[in-house]
C-alpha cells in the first residue's frame, strides 16, 4: 500500500532549506578556515580533537570509528595516513589481543593543542557569536532532540 506522501508546509520548508544551506557553507568554511590556519582536515582534526579528550590520549580503533560513525576501514586507512605524519602510532590492545588501539603521539598532541584556539576562533567568528544566547540553547536543545533520536532508531535490532 502506497503511503501518501506528508510534504512540508511552507514554514517546514524554510526551516529545512535554511539548515541545509547553514550545513553546507559553515562546514565549507570551518574547513578552508582549518585547513589554512592549521594544515588539518576535518577527519584529521576530529581524530586528533576525540584522541586527545581521551585517558591516556588513546582509544581503541572500533570505538573511534563507531564515534566517528566510520567503517572500521575508512578509519585504518585515514589512520595510517595520519601514522605516516606522525600524528598517531597504533598499539596492541593489553586486555584484547584482537582490538587494537591507536594513540596519540606528541607530534599529534602539539599538533591539536596548536589548531584548536583557532578552530574555536572560526567556530565563534562563523557561527557562536552570531547567535543570541537564546538562539544558542534553542539550537542545542534541537540538536540533542534530533540526535538523540538518531541514536535510540540506530540501537534498535
Amino acid at each position: 500500500m502506497k503511503r501518501e506522501t506528508h510534504w512540508l508546509n511552507d514554514r517546514e520548508q524554510r526551516a529545512w532549506q535554511s539548515y541545509r544551506r547553514l550545513f553546507l557553507l559553515l562546514n565549507a568554511r570551518l574547513a578552508r578556515d582549518l585547513s589554512q590556519e592549521s594544515g588539518l582536515s576535518e577527519p584529521d582534526y576530529d581524530v586528533l580533537s576525540t584522541l586527545g579528550e581521551s585517558p591516556g590520549h588513546r582509544r581503541r580503533i572500533s570505538e573511534l570509528a563507531d564515534r566517528m560513525l566510520w567503517s572500521r576501514s575508512r578509519l585504518s586507512h585515514h589512520l595510517a595516513r595520519m601514522q605516516q605524519r606522525g600524528l598517531v602510532v597504533r598499539e596492541e590492545c593489553e586486555t584484547d589481543g584482537r582490538g587494537a588501539v591507536v594513540a596519540l603521539t606528541d607530534e599529534g598532541l602539539r599538533t591539536i593543542e596548536a589548531a584548536a584556539p583557532h578552530h574555536v576562533d572560526s567556530v565563534r567568528r562563523h557561527f557562536i557569536d552570531l547567535l543570541t544566547p537564546e538562539q544558542i540553547t534553542a539550537f542545542a536543545e534541537i540538536g540533542e532532540t534530533v540526535v538523540d533520536r538518531l541514536t535510540d532508531v540506530e540501537r534498535r535490532p
